[in-house]
């Protein structure tokens, strides 16, 4: 028999996959739904024009561009900053090198010089030392540094301000450029009491996802010096990013900006209260710190096997994501609501 509470037929289905799979709310559908719309190709799409200029002024930066996708975003960044055969510096557990599909070397024929941080994250002195010297024409010339905030396979991290201010230093002295792979930043910014504009003056360029903790259905922003996002705009078409009245999908952003970002809050306790169940359970190996929404964990495999822990929360309707490794991932979000935690936090126990 079954270990597992009884539940009704009509048991919750509860997605923690990722935080990009919400539906719009009710109040960001009336948004989009009334959204003033142009051709945006033309840059004649107002509810687009103003995000764009939203999140340029919430960073504090001259200009900002809409995208269909943070990986496209990031890439655009990428190349924007590089040269082919050049080399960026990043984490080893960077999202722009794991899960960008070798965009790095497709895009922009540039190499990554792979740091051994800490749960995503590297030192000011890492980045130095990882340097290739400029005059030694043997070996990528290093162009850019690429951080994330928070970290995804590190598992929601979030980076100190002050080290990523040292980072920042060392790319002034080096003439490095330095791009904020920002696609759970709000998320970092609320948990660490941060404002946007602390980052926008650290960065040559950030990239922000409305599609993960803002619960849009889509949409990532690009954000930079007017000279730069003039330039990216014409790689944004070279890899088709172009769209047309996409303005109803700009107005979700608009929407989640305004009244999604204060309750990331919510996901963090979620987050905690789930690590708190798995911390109690004799069949858990591990779990990773827990800072925000994100929470990575293992099975000790002597105890049970990790395809059967995660069939018997299929079976229940409960859905998570293998990291690999050996390494399980829950996200919390906009739809994983007070009555889905409750359900979930007893089928955990039931286990």
């Amino acid at each position: 028999m079954s270990q597992f509470p009884r539940f009704k037929k009509d048991t919750l289905e509860i997605n923690l996959i990722s935080d990009t799979v919400t539906k719009p709310t009710a109040g960001m559908l009336d948004a989009m739904m009334s959204a003033k719309v142009g051709d945006d190709v033309f840059k004649a799409d107002p509810s687009i024009n103003a995000l764009e200029d939203k999140v340029a002024q919430l960073f504090g930066m001259e200009a900002a561009l809409y995208f269909p996708s943070g990986t496209m975003t990031n890439q655009t960044a990428i190349k924007l900053h590089t040269q082919p055969g050049e080399q960026l510096i990043c984490d080893k557990y960077a999202h722009v090198y794991n899960y960008e599909g070798g965009g790095v070397s497709f895009n922009s024929g540039v190499s990554c010089k792979l740091i051994d941080g800490d749960r995503g994250m590297m030192t000011a002195e890492q980045v130095e030392a990882a340097i290739n010297p400029p005059d030694f024409y043997h070996s990528p010339l290093t162009s850019l540094v690429c951080v994330e905030n928070t970290t995804n396979k590190g598992g929601g991290a979030c980076w100190e301000l002050e080290e990523l201010k040292r980072i920042k230093a060392v790319c002034e002295k080096h003439g490095l450029a330095y791009h904020l792979d920002g696609a759970r930043l709000w998320n970092a910014m609320i948990k660490n009491g941060e404002s946007p504009l602390e980052y926008g003056e650290l960065f040559d360029s950030i990239s922000v996802c409305l599609s993960k903790g803002l619960g849009c259905p889509v949409g990532s922003v690009l954000v930079g010096n007017k000279e730069l996002i003039d330039r990216a705009l014409r790689i944004r078409k070279v890899l088709g990013g172009g769209m047309r009245q996409a303005g109803f999908l700009a107005a979700a952003g608009s929407y989640a900006l305004d009244h999604h970002v204060n309750r990331l809050a919510e996901d963090h306790q979620r987050a905690k209260e789930i690590g708190a169940v798995l911390h109690k359970l004799s069949y858990i190996k591990k779990v990773e710190p827990i800072e925000t929404n994100i929470i990575i964990f293992e099975i000790d495999e002597a105890k049970m096997a990790a395809d059967s822990f995660v069939q018997k929360l299929e079976d229940r309707q409960v859905h998570l994501i293998g990291m690999g490794q050996g390494k399980l991932r829950i996200v919390t979000h906009l739809d994983y609501t007070k009555a889905h935690h409750e359900a979930f936090l007893a089928i955990l126990e039931a286990v």
